[in-house]
This record gives C-alpha cells, sequence and structure tokens, in this order.
C-alpha cells in the first residue's frame, strides 16, 4: 500500500515515528513534510498535499499529524473522494476504515505520543472496509452527498 504522509509543526515530531510504523508494516511511505521545522508551518500546506494524493490515487491513504488532528481532518475533507477522521483510539482507526472506508487518518501531535501513534497507524493500516451490505450501503450515500455537493458547474 503506498500511504503519504504530512505534517505540520505541530506534528513535525511524531512524524518520523508514522513513517517508521508505515514502513515496518511493509508499506511505500510518500513523504510529503514538513522536512525540517518551520514554527510558522500551517496545518493547510500540509494536508492538502496528502488529500490530493489520497484523491489522484497516487496513495491509497494518507496519515496527516498536525497538533490536534482536527484542522488536519478539517482541509482533508475539502478534497473528493477522501474519507479523513481525527482518532486518537485504536478502535475508531480501524472502525473507521471497516465500517465508513476511511482513507485518511489525522493525528494530534499535542495530544498522543509515539506509543499511541504507533498503535493508530498500525490499526489504521491493517484494517479493511467490511464486506457486510449495510457498510457499501452507508458508503453509497456518503458518496451520493459527496457528488451533488462537488458537482462540476
Amino acid at each position: 500500500m503506498r500511504v503519504a504522509v504530512g505534517a505540520d509543526h505541530a506534528g513535525f515530531n511524531l512524524r518520523e515515528t508514522v513513517i517508521s510504523t508505515i514502513e515496518a508494516a511493509g508499506h511505500q511511505v510518500i513523504d510529503l513534510g514538513a522536512h525540517s521545522y518551520n514554527a510558522e508551518d500551517d496545518y493547510p500546506d500540509r494536508a492538502a498535499p496528502v488529500a490530493e494524493a489520497v484523491m489522484s490515487g497516487d496513495a491509497d491513504r494518507g496519515v496527516i499529524v498536525c497538533g490536534s488532528g482536527i484542522g488536519a481532518s478539517v482541509t482533508a475533507n475539502k478534497f473528493r473522494g477522501v474519507r479523513a477522521s481525527i482518532c486518537h483510539d485504536t478502535y475508531s482507526a480501524a472502525q473507521g476504515v471497516v465500517h465508513d472506508d476511511m482513507n485518511v487518518l489525522c493525528i494530534g501531535g499535542r495530544v498522543v505520543g509515539d506509543a499511541i501513534a504507533t498503535e493508530l497507524v498500525r490499526a489504521f493500516l491493517s484494517a479493511q472496509m467490511g464486506d457486510e451490505v449495510r457498510f457499501q450501503r452507508r458508503l453509497d450515500k456518503l458518496i451520493a452527498i459527496e457528488e451533488a455537493n462537488f458537482a462540476s458547474e
């Protein structure tokens, strides 16, 4: 699996942990920075390239780390086909994929440390969308909403 990774200044310290965890799980990392610490680095600047990579198909999934995870999630969800959510527990990180086909995990670098971030990424990457009819029905409804709101004029 190809996994795009991005982190702003507040997520910078967890970035290497996230990358190492993805690589240790046997996946390819698409490192979209930040590659050096910059206190003026804003979350939209790091979340957008990850969301673009997922939207275009260049990445299968993405992980974004900002201070709380909220800004990353809000930004990523502005892109067609991206289903991003903030998760700070392993149940949500896996369940978001199984039930909702979540494809971008957002983590708060000021909320969790290395150990929890590692477990979140592992849970996210190891999960696959469930094959129950209700999951697909819900995803189809979500896609219809997205299509209606992203319709070209």
